[in-house]
Order: structure tokens, then C-alpha cells, then sequence
């Protein structure tokens, strides 16, 4: 791999700033409100289970029609669906903020995942678009990174603005920062002109992977409260397995414009990746939920202070995301996404050994580690995955993947839940469930080792060439 990379002009560094922007407002919104909950409880007089889907709709909605805007944005311009789907995300911003009871703000939570669904995707597209190919590294780790930074800020930020103003203010700031995002857009980012431009609008794929993933991703996520047996949830499950079904039968008869075409589930670097993000991401999403409810639960923390002492794990996780594209330009796919598996496995091992005796400070090594893999493997992983498949398919590459995270987080919530709620302290579920996890971060570590990326010491020669997979 040549070692002179083609610099950046001020153009590419402003459009630079704009996808990050954007990426900084998607990725707060996944947290910041997670701590005003209470606040909106207590103004609207809702109870919890109603509140939480505040999170639980966004995060949804937005997991279930990724895929399908990434699909939209290679198809019809990812500037174009950019600028749709900020204008929905803004919008529904405003309505939230102005929300005069719970359901308006759920519907308004619901529709802002309709945009950060558009914009997501169309981002990553537009971002790797914007850099040379020999500086492709750059692209996962700018906006891996921005996203750590968002997500940590994110209850930070949010308990600052319930607190001083209103938990609307966490709504309403994401206008001018959109609008800034959308304007330098408008400026520096050129019109263009989709490969997939003469092809249909798969609805019927459509149609059937929405419900497929909607059945599924809820079954998942209210399943460890009602009960995998409960009439509803096996309902859910029996929706998602035949319209997935459906799915796969409707995408062999579309050819060409299929939502998923052939040639992306026959590429083995890209399922690859996709695998080891589905492994991952049941890690890392185990360790958002329950390191904050031993912190709650066992160290008597308040909702902010819990979130604050994420910021070991969060805080290197932005850090290590800037400095893993740099690596991944100079050691390729292999090295880098192995060495984050590696490290979520270890971090996620050290974090199981916690006990009732534990404090905080028993807790920073294993953050700390599990930080630096998420920011190698998340940055890493996303662009291998996107180069496996070529610029063409770069939006709809990221929204696979993000649908794999969002599906394996689901997953690993549903089956840390159900390890810790029949443990005999929470405490004891936790270090269970988190041993469960190092393992499944293995089997991820054995997966990226020998599949991903091509050769061990650098990326394989058509992905340095920039040619599609």
C-alpha cells in the first residue's frame, strides 16, 4: 500500500464537517433522551412502559427502514435522500418539542427514525464519496467517531438541558445544527448520478422486510418482560419467520431490483462482516444497558451520574474510532477488525468478574478496554464491508450493516436478560450474562480471523484498487 495519500482540499474538509454534523445529531438522539424520561413522565403523567418507547420507537424505526434507505439512496442519489430525510428528522424535531402529550411525541420519535433512517445510510455513501480511495480508512473512523462522541454526550447533554430549560430543548436543538449540516451540504457536496437510477422501487421487498424486521426487532425487545411464551411475542415471531420468508422469495423474482440483490449475499467478505457485526454489537449493546443499572441498582448512582460513568468506555470508544482509520489505511481490514474482536472479547471479560463487592473503580480496565474495541471494530468493520461491495452500493452496504448492529443488539439484550433475570442476584446475572458475551466476542474474533478482509497484513488488491466487490 503506498504510504503518500492524496491530501484533502478545504471542499472535502467542509463536507467533512457537514456528514459529521449530521452523524452528531442522529447519534445524540439514540441517548440524550434517555435521561429526561423521568421529566416526561411527570409532565405528561405516562407511566414507564409507555415513556420508554420514546428510545424504543426511534431506535425501531429507524433499524427496520435503514436498509431500505440505503437501497433508496444509491438508487435516486444520496444527496437527494439526504436532504428528504433531514427535512423529515427536522420536522418531526419541532413536533416532538412541541409535543402537547405522550403520543404526539411518540409518533414524532417514530417519524424522526424515518429520517435518520434516509440520512444515516446516505451519509456513509456521501462521506466515502467525498475521499479519495486511498483514504477510504477515514470515512468508518469519522464518522464511527462522531457517533461515539454523540452517544456519549448524548445524557450528558440531555440531563444539562432538562435540568437548565426543558427536556423539548433536546428536540429543538437539532434544527440549527441540521440546518447548518444540510446548508454546507447544499455548498460543497456535488449532485450524483446514481448507477441504479433506471431501476424500480422494490415495494413488495420492501413491504416484507419492514414487517419482517418490525415482528422480529419487537418480539426481541419485549420478550424478556412478557415472556417468550406470551401469546404476543410468539405471534411476533411466527409474523417475522414468514415475512422474512416472504422476503426471500419476492428478492429471487425481482432480479435486478431487488432490495437486497443476489450478488450481496453471495459476496463472502461482506456476509462475513455482517456476521461479526451481529456478534458484536450483542456485546456492546449488553454493556450499555446493564453497566448502568449496576451502576444505579448496586452503586446507588443517579440516571446522569450513570451515564457520566459510561464516559471511560464512550469516550475512548470516539477516541480510538479517529485513530482506527488511520491504522486501517496502514494494516488493512484483517489486522484492525481482528484487534477490536479481541479486545470487546477482553473487555467484556474483565467487566463479568464484577460482584456485589465491586465499585466503580473495578470498573474503568474493563470500560476502558471494551472502549478500544468498539472503536476499532465499529469504524473498521463498516468500511470493509463497504469496500467489499464498491462505491456503487456504498449506502446501502452501511445500511446492511447497521441493520446487523441493530439486530444483534436486540438479540444480545433478549438473551443478557433472560441469563440475568434467572440469576440469583442482578449482580450475579450481570457477571453471567457478560461472560456469555466474551464468548459470543469470540466466536466474532474466530469469524473476523479468518474471513474478513482478505489477506492478514493489509487489505486484499481490489479493495487498494478501489474496485467493487
Amino acid at each position: 500500500m503506498a504510504d503518500v495519500k492524496e491530501p484533502l482540499d478545504h471542499r472535502v474538509i467542509l463536507g467533512l464537517v457537514a456528514m459529521a454534523l449530521a452523524v452528531l445529531v442522529i447519534a445524540n438522539d439514540f441517548t440524550a433522551l434517555s435521561v429526561a424520561l423521568p421529566a416526561i413522565e411527570s409532565e405528561f403523567g405516562a407511566d414507564v412502559t409507555t415513556v420508554q418507547w420514546v428510545i424504543n420507537g426511534y431506535a425501531l424505526v429507524f433499524g427496520v427502514l435503514i436498509v431500505t434507505g440505503g437501497r433508496l439512496a444509491d438508487m435516486f442519489g444520496r444527496r437527494k435522500i439526504f436532504f428528504i430525510g433531514a427535512a423529515i428528522f427536522s420536522i418531526f424535531s419541532l413536533l416532538g418539542g412541541l409535543a402537547p402529550n405522550t403520543w404526539i411525541l411518540l409518533f414524532s420519535r417514530g417519524a424522526m427514525g424515518v429520517g435518520g433512517a434516509l440520512m444515516w445510510p446516505a451519509i456513509l455513501g456521501m462521506t466515502y464519496a467525498l475521499l479519495p480511495k486511498s483514504r477510504a480508512g477515514l470515512a468508518g473512523g469519522l464518522i464511527l467517531g462522531v457517533a461515539g462522541l454523540g452517544n456519549a454526550a448524548g445524557p450528558l447533554l440531555g440531563g444539562t438541558l432538562t435540568d437548565a430549560l426543558s427536556w423539548r430543548w433536546i428536540f429543538f436543538l437539532n434544527l440549527p445544527i441540521a440546518a447548518f449540516a444540510v446548508y454546507v451540504t447544499l455548498k460543497v457536496v456535488a449532485k450524483d448520478t446514481p448507477a441504479a437510477s433506471n431501476q424500480r422501487i422494490d415495494y413488495a421487498g420492501v413491504t416484507a422486510l419492514s414487517v419482517g424486521l418490525f415482528a422480529l426487532l419487537l418480539a426481541l425487545d419485549e420478550g424478556a418482560t412478557r415472556g417468550w411464551l406470551d401469546p404476543l411475542i410468539v405471534g411476533l415471531f411466527i409474523v417475522s419467520v414468514v415475512a422474512l420468508f416472504a422476503f426471500g422469495l419476492i428478492e429471487r423474482r425481482a432480479g435486478a431490483d431487488a432490495l437486497i440483490p443476489a450478488d450481496i449475499l453471495t459476496n463472502r467478505a461482506f456476509v462475513a462482516a455482517c456476521l461479526t457485526t451481529l456478534l458484536m454489537s450483542a456485546t456492546f449493546f449488553a454493556a450499555l444497558l446493564y453497566l448502568p443499572q449496576f451502576m444505579t441498582k448496586q452503586l446507588s448512582y443517579s440516571a446522569v451520574g450513570s451515564g457520566a460513568g459510561l464516559l471511560p468506555m464512550m469516550g475512548t470508544f470516539a477516541v480510538v474510532s479517529f485513530i482506527a482509520g488511520p491504522l486501517y489505511e496502514r494494516l488493512g481490514a484483517k489486522i484492525v477488525v481482528s484487534a477490536g474482536t479481541a479486545f470487546l472479547a477482553a473487555g467484556m471479560y474483565l467487566l463479568s468478574r464484577i460482584d456485589s463487592g465491586s465499585g466503580y473503580s473495578d470498573m474503568i480496565l474493563g470500560m476502558v478496554v471494551l472502549g478500544v474495541g468498539v472503536g476499532l471494530f465499529y469504524s473498521s468493520i463498516t468500511t470493509a464491508a463497504v469496500t467489499a461491495l464498491g462505491e456503487a452500493r456504498a449506502s446501502l452496504a452501511g445500511g446492511l450493516v447497521y441493520m446487523c448492529q441493530i439486530a444483534g443488539g436486540s438479540i444480545g439484550l433478549g438473551l443478557n436478560t433472560a441469563i440475568a433475570i434467572t440469576a440469583p442476584s442482578l449482580v450475579n446475572g450481570i457477571g453471567r450474562a457478560f461472560l456469555v458475551d466474551a464468548i459470543l466476542a469470540v466466536c466474532g474474533l474466530l469469524v473476523a480471523i479468518f474471513f474478513v478482509g482478505g489477506r492478514i497484513g493489509g487489505m486484499p488488491e481490489r479493495v487498494k484498487a478501489g474496485a467493487p466487490g
